[in-house]
């Protein structure tokens, strides 16, 4: 089981849809731990999500830490299966709980009351992809196959 988890080629295929869902995800994560890039910080964001948003505390944490631990891991290859499983349901409830009443498309023009759902259906096909293909080359998971 840990073999099939950790299992990558040296493709680029996996490298390059996990760089991009960790390059794209790590400044989202990073505004809720560090407070980087104008975010709220660790408390503030969990403020939010359980006084405002209603969110139990542990999903909250969950939400996280998948956008915060999860981007790094992607970024460095380290478990990008789980992590892009982790993404893939991320997404799904982001969706289901904030932007499927404003429909597919993305307010670009500022014509609608929010966002629709197109960009979150980019990240869940990318995290598909690297669920099939794994870390591919340059990664932590390449590395500790091949070593053992």
């Amino acid at each position: 089981m840990t073999q099939k988890i950790f299992a990558a080629d040296s493709d680029l295929t996996g490298f390059i849809t996990r760089l991009t869902i960790g390059l794209v995800m790590f400044p989202h994560g990073a505004q809720k731990v560090l407070g980087w890039f104008g975010g709220p910080g660790y408390a503030n964001e969990m403020k939010f999500f359980t006084e405002t948003l209603h969110i139990p505390w542990l999903l909250a944490f969950a939400v996280i830490i998948i956008e915060f631990l999860g981007s790094i891991s992607l970024i460095i290859g380290f478990a990008s299966r789980l992590w892009a499983v982790a993404m893939i349901f991320l997404f799904l409830g982001i969706i289901f709980t904030a932007h499927v009443d404003h429909g597919f498309f993305m307010n670009w023009y500022g014509n609608q009351k929010g966002e629709g759902f197109e960009y979150h259906l980019l990240i869940i096909g990318l995290s598909l992809a690297t669920l099939v293909k794994g870390s591919g080359r340059y990664s932590v998971d390449r590395i500790l196959v091949t070593s053992k």
